[in-house]
């Protein structure tokens, strides 16, 4: 049992300038976190609470799925990336960790660097320990610090640039045994998520920086998330946005029969799809053929689209490509022979077509046939483009941006798409990282094979903020029992009577006892302020003790979801607030 008087919660009645969302302000208004710069927070003592409680949780169900938990260093050698397989995309968003002092110079490169996750350390120190296949499937996990070099850190804990995190490896033998110890991973964030109290959606996942074969990734809904899911509720389809796929274009669609032959005409000023689609040129967007020029490693390329469809860049991963980039304008023209504006990928017309490495083209663009794009003639456009006669197509593929409405790809029905936070993600890795550092393990025919890995990731800190964002009202905080700071709150409204005292510590012993952490504010204050910091930090279970009630014999009894407030006799309410928390221990 703690005393507030004791304890330090400093709660602010107004929200921080720079805080943009609810999760952000109460996180801070409930004096659980306190800004130290863009990006880095103090966890203060409610806070730490909350995180203690959320990192044991998510302990256990890694426990519970035979991952065995170690601790690794937050400073690497940057040796260690250079010899993995992502240090030129990696390195964009990593700290680098040189010497502080005046003497020292830093070099081009990095020594060190801060760790946004830990791949690179733990592949080579199980290559070291693990030769047998009798010392597999392995699966080592930590719950440490992360670093990521985030160029506009923002919403709180969201996107800082440290950040609390449970990362996992596993380590299998087959590409069978991995994909069990995948799912197995999968059931564990199901239930550490509903255990933290928070509604996560397993969706499908572009594999990004990370590379391997495929991925999930768990999202809180929330209107202020930082990616759309797209999702059918009749099939039980859902993936990010960054790898959504949907049934616009049949399977067996075939290709268009060309209806003409190409004219050239000129589009002076012109020089955007919307443009195009005005007069006195009227070509729909959906009739016109976007091209992007970018640059892939040190190689320029084409993505072909409908004009009316975005580009997806996480997409573009499958093309594998180590860096992708669009080119500028001094880089295109060389190439294609005009500014952007006028770009197409019309056979003949680029005037160095050797200098791409490729043209690739969205499949939406077969719903065209028949349409017009630039002529690579700056103010001039081409009509009557027949995609298989006319387009230079070196490889296809699904680099569109999927919209809400487009049908279901599994059964057809209209999509639907809702923001939401990414709290975890799952990835089944392979044997990329594996190969780079040669972690091998030996069968019983003493043949050698490369280690095949997955890797997990859970946002601890990002869940605590994403559980406030689910689940507050206009009056602050509604913690979900499990995770709360302390579940039952006693609030004492006349602080000095020795009967409050004695009432408040048989009722903080009954609640202990059924599995409770309990708070008893005996500070000094108005009821008013004690009733709004207890809403604010949202304990979900709050005991009000006050001389007026004490006469009449009752105490007042009121979850924090609740509206109702419950009048319980004096000598029944320790039994009765213990069975309550049984109850919730019991759920929890």
């Amino acid at each position: 049992m703690k005393y507030w008087s004791k304890f330090f919660i400093p709660t602010l009645k107004e929200s921080p300038a720079d805080a943009e969302i609810s999760s952000h302000q109460l996180l801070v208004r409930a004096g659980l976190v306190r800004k130290l710069s863009g990006g880095l927070y103090t966890y203060m003592p409610a806070g730490l609470r909350v995180m203690q409680k959320i990192t044991q949780i998510c302990r256990e169900e890694m426990d519970r799925a035979d991952a065995v938990e170690l601790w690794m260093p937050h400073v690497h050698p940057a040796e260690n990336w250079k010899n993995g397989p992502r240090w030129a995309a990696a390195r964009e968003i990593m700290f680098r960790a040189d010497h502080a002092g005046d003497q020292h110079k830093p070099s081009a490169d990095p020594e060190f660097v801060l760790g946004p996750t830990h791949e690179e350390v733990i592949t080579p120190l199980v290559k070291a320990e693990v030769s047998s296949y009798r010392d597999l499937p392995k699966n080592f996990y930590q719950i440490a610090t992360k670093f990521r070099n985030e160029i506009r850190p923002r919403y709180g804990l969201m996107r800082a640039r440290e950040f609390v995190m449970m990362d996992a490896y596993s380590f299998d033998v087959s590409d069978e045994t991995s994909v069990v110890a995948y799912h197995k991973m999968k059931s564990a964030y199901a239930a550490f998520f509903k255990r933290v109290g928070v509604l996560a959606i397993a969706v499908e996942a572009d594999t990004g920086v990370m590379g391997g074969s495929y991925s999930h990734e768990f999202m809180v809904p929330a209107e202020v998330g930082d990616d759309d899911v797209i999702y059918c509720e009749e099939s039980g389809y859902a993936a990010n946005r960054e790898k959504a796929t949907s049934g616009l274009v049949p399977a067996d669609l075939a290709d268009a029969a060309a209806e003409a032959e190409i004219e050239k005409f000129p589009t002076p000023g012109v020089t955007t799809i919307a443009g195009l689609a005005k007069a006195p040129h009227n070509v729909p967007a959906e009739e016109q053929f976007k091209t992007l020029v970018y640059v892939g490693d040190d190689g320029l390329f084409l993505i072909i689209l409908r004009g009316n469809d975005e580009l997806e860049e996480a997409k573009l991963s499958v093309l594998g490509f180590t860096k992708v980039r669009p080119a500028t304008p001094a880089e295109i023209e060389p190439v294609m022979g005009a500014k952007p504006g006028s770009l197409g990928a019309v056979k003949g017309t680029l005037k160095d077509p050797t200098k791409l490495v490729g043209v690739y083209a969205d499949h939406a663009i077969k719903l065209i046939g028949n349409g017009t794009t630039g002529a690579n003639v700056d103010g001039f456009h081409l009509r009557q483009v027949n995609v298989g006669r006319d387009l230079a197509i070196t490889g296809w593929g699904g680099f569109r941006t999927v919209r809400a409405g487009e049908p279901c790809p599994q059964c057809g029905q209209p999509l639907k798409s809702r923001r939401g936070i990414e709290v975890g993600h799952i990835f089944k890795l392979g044997t990329k990282y594996a190969e780079c550092f040669e972690a091998t393990y030996m069968d019983d025919q003493k043949q050698t094979h490369p280690l095949v890995m997955g890797c997990y990731g859970i946002g601890i800190s990002r869940t605590l903020q994403a559980v406030i964002e689910q689940s507050h009202d206009d009056n602050g905080i509604i913690w979900p029992w499990a995770v709360a700071p302390y579940q039952v709150l006693i609030t004492l409204l006349d602080p000095a009577m020795p009967e409050a005292q004695e009432l408040a510590k048989a009722i903080g012993v009954a609640a202990e006892l059924a599995g409770a952490d309990v708070l008893v504010d005996d500070r000094d204050e108005r009821p008013g302020v004690k009733f709004k910091d207890a809403d604010l930090i949202g304990f979900p279970l709050r005991v009000t003790i006050g001389g007026r009630g004490l006469k009449e014999g009752i105490v007042e009894v009121k979850w924090r979801h609740e509206s109702d407030v419950a009048k319980v006799a004096v000598v029944e309410v320790a039994s009765h607030v213990a069975q309550l928390v049984d109850a919730q221990t019991a759920l929890a």
